[in-house]
């Protein structure tokens, strides 16, 4: 599927590329909004009505933002989310997809949308960090990845040419951001929370394992 003596430079997404999205899932949709009527002593009610909220910020800085739930909630998100930290793991091979890329001739970036306080959490638990060249948040930089600006960011900080790029991503909105900026090859995953069924996205490639982006091994 990848002719690795075109790439020089990998980005990576985290959170459901190559992070189970079950846990982000599981926290934003279940999680909070119980923890949240119970620790303000509300109805039942007011579930619905924070779920409508949560969504209502999607694809924007504040949607990531641990510090501006915690703000408009009252509550230590960070804190919640390690009551249920358990469930922060790999998705399927990708450990040893990155121990492989770690390996290869390539830069490897992981360009998330998380923030410096989702991923405090989640590195020392999984040593992703130990895979990569270097993270770029877009708390970082100021624009999320659904917005060009980040690309031009992306640019400065650490040069590429999007035309010996991979990209990989579970958000479809943020791969098509990353076409419009020229980046050639581009995938989206197949199966981005392990309890949700898998998905084909018409307008890019997906992958299911990465193994299948692996050089075929000479018998």
């Amino acid at each position: 599927m990848i002719d690795w003596n075109a790439i020089d430079t990998v980005f990576l997404d985290m959170d459901g590329t190559l992070l189970d999205l079950h846990f982000d899932s599981h926290f934003w949709l279940e999680h909070l909004p119980r923890r949240y009527v119970e620790l303000h002593r509300l109805d039942d009610s007011h579930r619905t009505a924070l779920e409508t909220r949560i969504l209502d910020a999607r694809g924007t800085l504040d949607w990531y933002s641990l510090a501006h739930w915690s703000r408009e909630l009252s509550l230590d998100i960070v804190a919640l989310k390690r009551e249920v930290a358990h469930l922060i793991g790999w998705r399927a091979d990708a450990l040893a997809f990155m121990e492989w890329l770690k390996a290869a001739p390539v830069d490897v970036v992981l360009a998330t949308n998380a923030d410096r306080e989702s991923l405090g959490l989640k590195l020392p638990l999984t040593g992703l960090d130990r895979y990569v060249d270097r993270i770029v948040s877009s708390a970082d930089v100021g624009a999320p990845k659904e917005q060009p600006a980040f690309w031009d960011a992306m640019q400065a900080l650490h040069p590429f040419d999007p035309a010996r790029s991979l990209f990989i991503d579970d958000n479809t909105d943020v791969l098509a951001c990353a076409r419009g900026y020229g980046i050639r090859h581009l995938l989206g995953i197949h199966q981005p929370d392990s309890r949700k069924p898998g998905s084909a996205h018409p307008a890019f490639t997906v992958v299911d394992r990465f193994a299948s982006l692996l050089p075929e091994t000479p018998a």
